[in-house]
């Protein structure tokens, strides 16, 4: 009796130790939503035009840790970003590495050709903050050309451990 007893405590330790694993792991996106996401968002920029909806800090383009920014490559500037907004207007070859200090974009012109050139998109890594964080992070990000428009849609995975190749993979999947 008494080893049953402690065994359903174990099993009710074991149990609720996984759930809170599990809830504390939802709070990461993932690679495949933030495939999704950005296929989406793409999709919805193609229609509207509208840069103003991923402005939005509390919008449906921020979900988890991960957020959906625009880059306009017409006129090679940040168009749209909710968690940072100073950014917008920013010409890209500006934007840094928050480790390096190299910048992310150094030819802006190449990189917009380059996601605009490939219709399953393009992944790329560097240093930045997650939202609400001062510290850098390996962020792993997802391009995709919004059909139609000179815009590219992006979102990122914080993972330190994830591959470029790998992710490119699977966003190469229908």
């Amino acid at each position: 009796m008494k080893s049953s007893k402690i065994f359903a405590l174990v099993a009710v330790a074991l149990v609720s130790i996984a759930l809170c694993t599990v809830a504390v792991g939802q709070d990461h996106a993932t690679a495949q939503e933030v495939i999704a996401k950005v296929r989406e968002a793409a999709s919805t920029l193609s229609k509207t035009g509208d840069v103003t909806q991923f402005d939005q800090k509390s919008g449906p383009w921020v979900w988890k840790d991960t957020y959906v920014f625009i880059q306009d490559c017409a006129k090679k500037v940040m168009a749209a970003h909710p968690i940072k907004p100073e950014m917008i207007g920013q010409d890209l070859s500006s934007v840094k590495d928050a480790k390096t200090g190299k910048s992310i974009y150094p030819d802006s012109e190449a990189y917009c050709k380059m996601v605009q050139d490939s219709p399953s998109g393009v992944w790329g890594d560097y240093w930045w903050p997650k939202p609400g964080e001062t510290e850098p992070s390996r962020k792993i990000t997802y391009h995709l050309s919004a059909k139609g428009t000179p815009y590219i849609v992006n979102a990122g995975i914080y993972d330190e451990t994830a591959t470029v190749n790998e992710l490119s993979n699977l966003s190469s999947k229908k």
